[in-house]
Formats: C-alpha cells, sequence, structure tokens
C-alpha cells in the first residue's frame, strides 16, 4: 500500500513535467530538468517512505505505551486480589478453628485479621469476642463487642453481636463445658427429627438457631436443614437470610443453598437479590448459585449486561462450568473486550468444548487471543485438540505461535508429538525447545529419545 502511494507521487511527477515541457515555458523546463540532481526522485520516494515509517513507529509506540499502561493496571489488580485472598484465607483458617473447638486458635486469627483493617474487620472483631466467650474470657469478649459496635454501627453483625453480648452477660463466668457442644448437637438432632414429624413446629425453633448466638457449626447445619426440607416456609426463612436480614456470612450460605436446592422461584429471589444489591460479593456468590443450579439463562444475561467487568468474567467462568457452549459462542462473537474474549477462550475449556478453541486458534486475527486458545487446547486431552494442535503447527509461521504449541503439548503430556517434532524440526531454536519440554516429561517415549541423542 505504501509502495503503491509512492510510486502514484512519482508518476505524478513526472506528468507535471511533462506538461511542462510541452508548454511555453517547454525549453525552461527542460533546463530544470536536466539540471536536476540524479538521485532526486529516488531521495524524495526514499524520504516519503522514511516518514511513512516514522508514523508507523510512532502508532507502535503508542500502542505500546497503552500495552504496559494495562499491564501496570492488571498487576495492580493482581496485588488487590492477592491481598483479598490472603485475608479471606486468614478468614476461613479462624472459622475452621471454631469449628474444630480450636479457640485460642480462632482468638489469634480473628485478632491477626482484625488488625488488618479490611472490610473483614467487623467480623472479626464478632468471631474473637466469640471464641474469646467459649474461652471464659467474659470481660475481654464484651470489651471486644464494644469496640465492634463503636466501629462499625452499621454492620450487618450488629445484630449478632447484640445477642453474643446478652449472652456474655448473663453468663456464670466459667468457661464452656465440652457437653455444652453435644447438647448443641443433640438439639439439631431433635429437631430435625422434629422436622420429619411436624415441619410447622420445627420452622421457628430453625430460625431461632440461626437468630441466636449458636456455634457457627449449629448456624449452618440449621440452615442446611431449611433448605433441604423443600417447604415453602423454609424456603421464605432462606429468602430473607439471601436478602441480607442476617449476617454476610450466613447471607453467603443462604444464597448458596437457594442455587443448590431451589427451583424457580428460588431463582427469582436470587434475582431480585442481585438486582437490588450492589455489593459485588453478594453478585458473585449469586453467580455460583445460579451455575450450581444450572441456570444458563441468568448467568448469560449477566455475562452480557453486568457493568461490572469481574463479575462479566465471574458469570462466563460459570457458563463453561455448566457447559453453556452456545452462550459463550454468542458471547465470543460479539464481544470487544480483548480480557473478556480470553475469558471466554478459557470458559470452552472448562466446558470441555474443544471444537470452539480449534476455531479460534486457526482463525483468530488477534494473535494473543489464537496463543490463548492454544494454551487452552493443550488443558484438553483429546484425541481433536492433538490433531488441530499438529495442524496448526504444520501450517503456522510464527515462531511464538509453534512455541506455544509445543507448550500445549508438553501440558497435554504428548511426548510423542513432542518427539516428532524434535526429529523433524529444522529450526533449531524450535528443535532445542521440543528437547527442553521433553526433558521434563516422566514418559517412556521422551526418555527412549533423550538416550537417543546422547548415543549419537
Amino acid at each position: 500500500m505504501i509502495q503503491r502511494n509512492v510510486v502514484c507521487r512519482t508518476n505524478m511527477v513526472w506528468m507535471t513535467l511533462a506538461a511542462l515541457l510541452l508548454s511555453p515555458a517547454g525549453a525552461r523546463a527542460a533546463h530544470l530538468v536536466a539540471n536536476l540532481p540524479a538521485g532526486h526522485f529516488f531521495l524524495a520516494s526514499q524520504s516519503a517512505q522514511d516518514k511513512e515509517q516514522e508514523r508507523r513507529d510512532r502508532e507502535q509506540e503508542a500502542r505500546d505505551r497503552e500495552q504496559e499502561k494495562r499491564d501496570r493496571e492488571q498487576e495492580a489488580r493482581d496485588r488487590e486480589q492477592d491481598r483479598l485472598d490472603r485475608l479471606q484465607e486468614l478468614y476461613e483458617d479462624g472459622r475452621e478453628a471454631l469449628d474444630d473447638d480450636r479457640y485460642e486458635q480462632a482468638e489469634a486469627k480473628f485478632n491477626q485479621l482484625a488488625q488488618m483493617n479490611s472490610s473483614q474487620t467487623d467480623a472479626a472483631l464478632y468471631w474473637k469476642a466469640y471464641a474469646q466467650n467459649r474461652l471464659g474470657k467474659r470481660e475481654a469478649a464484651l470489651t471486644t463487642l464494644a469496640d465492634m459496635r463503636k466501629r462499625f454501627p452499621q454492620s450487618r453483625w450488629q445484630k449478632d453481636a447484640g445477642v453474643l453480648e446478652l449472652e456474655v452477660k448473663q453468663s456464670s463466668g466459667q468457661p464452656v463445658k465440652p457437653a455444652d457442644q453435644s447438647d448443641e448437637e443433640l438439639k439439631l438432632m431433635a429437631i430435625q427429627g422434629l422436622m420429619n414429624s411436624d415441619p410447622e413446629r420445627a420452622m421457628p425453633l430453625l430460625e431461632k438457631v440461626i437468630n441466636g448466638s449458636g456455634s457457627p457449626r449449629e448456624k449452618s447445619r440449621a440452615l442446611f436443614v431449611l433448605a433441604q426440607s423443600g417447604s415453602t416456609q423454609g424456603r421464605e426463612i432462606i429468602g430473607r437470610i439471601a436478602k441480607g436480614q442476617s449476617n454476610p456470612e450466613l447471607q453467603r450460605e443462604a444464597i448458596k443453598y437457594l442455587g443448590l436446592f431451589g427451583g424457580a422461584q428460588s431463582r427469582q429471589i436470587m434475582a431480585d437479590v442481585y438486582a437490588m444489591n450492589p455489593d459485588i460479593s453478594v453478585r458473585r456468590e449469586i453467580l455460583r448459585a445460579y451455575m450450581l443450579g444450572g441456570d444458563k439463562e441468568h448467568l448469560f444475561a449477566a455475562a452480557k449486561g453486568e457493568k461490572d467487568e469481574s463479575l462479566r468474567r465471574e458469570a462466563v467462568r460459570q457458563l463453561g462450568l455448566v457447559h453453556g457452549v452456545g452462550e459463550l459462542e454468542q458471547l465470543y462473537q460479539t464481544e470487544t473486550s480483548k480480557d473478556l474474549r480470553r475469558e471466554i477462550l478459557q470458559a470452552f475449556f472448562l466446558a470441555g468444548e474443544s471444537g470452539k478453541l480449534v476455531q479460534a486458534a486457526q482463525s483468530e486475527k488477534d494473535p494473543q487471543l489464537r496463543l490463548a486458545a492454544i494454551r487452552n487446547l493443550g488443558l484438553i486431552h483429546s484425541d481433536e485438540s492433538a490433531k488441530a494442535l499438529q495442524t496448526i503447527y504444520g501450517h503456522e509461521t510464527d515462531r511464538g505461535l509453534k512455541e506455544e504449541v509445543l507448550n500445549a503439548y508438553f501440558l497435554q503430556g504428548n511426548a510423542a508429538a513432542l518427539v516428532a517434532i524434535a526429529r523433524n524440526e529444522k529450526d533449531p531454536e524450535l528443535k532445542k525447545t521440543a528437547v527442553s519440554k521433553l526433558s521434563l516429561m516422566h514418559s517412556k517415549e521422551a526418555t527412549d529419545y533423550l538416550m537417543e541423542l546422547l548415543q549419537k
């Protein structure tokens, strides 16, 4: 295109000169032409090419700067996600300690979490006070609760804190006896038995357990019994908790059970909560609950219409887990965000859909998305994906894409394909890469080939 433009401009110059030669001032024009430097037109053409190259270089520099900016933003998001993961891990460790009656460890974990000033600080203070109460540290528990209620007046843990505070004040000051834990188990067993024989009498008792100051395990069991009942009243109670009439932890569990045990009515409750609750963590939990219930329709709607990109990515992932291949294909055709298209390719892998990945690997125009498709093909262990990789490697000229195919073979554990490439590849660097992959594989074919190399 650039050369054609240069040729056109050069022709225009010659045509102009020819016109001048035919004019009355032709003699003067001829004199001018005769005195032009021999390389004048070549230099003019070269100058135009240089300018065009400079323009392309500037555009590439702008693209590089934009990519660097995106990379920095992604690194910042990754660091923040790592921090959130560490906080969540600490929280879960504390909860696990509570479930195992290791109250000293639980107190230490939640104290550490509370000092990190995160969005879970109010929950950490509540569970710290709970553990202190179980250890018989009544004054410490009351101090912790007072701190929590003062610092977080709008917290959804306030109701739980009030119930726990009342229990602490009514206690005798003695550590909780091990038998008390058995009493909790017996109570739940009795309520579950009553649920089978007289659900109407059992429902208020279960709700009382959920709203009381019992252990996390006790509340979770009560919620499970309610969800498993399948009754209208039980679904209404779980629906209220899912809408936020309890602490965030129970809300997440209620949402999970709506997805796991619910039908159309439960899905509608979740859709209502999703629409009215802007909390990203709650919405993410609902998307995961849709997956548990196999609800492709609501996941597809979120993947298309959700404004928060992290939630769109979550919806795409969950669509992959429910094998929403048709929905994912529609999204891939219309989506403009490269990051989301990459997520869709990952979702095809989660769905075990090698066909769509083969199409993307062979026909996608964006090199980075082709790389992603090839990488995900390597995660699918099937004859179709292996044959597709072989075809791509044979026809591809881009070294980066060929190296990604080698990596995909490595991920598949496909030593035979790597040996074949190592034997026949003319490019020494690609051959070296194939041998390097084989050296990391524990297979007879790889070992035999490496021994063959050593014997040469």
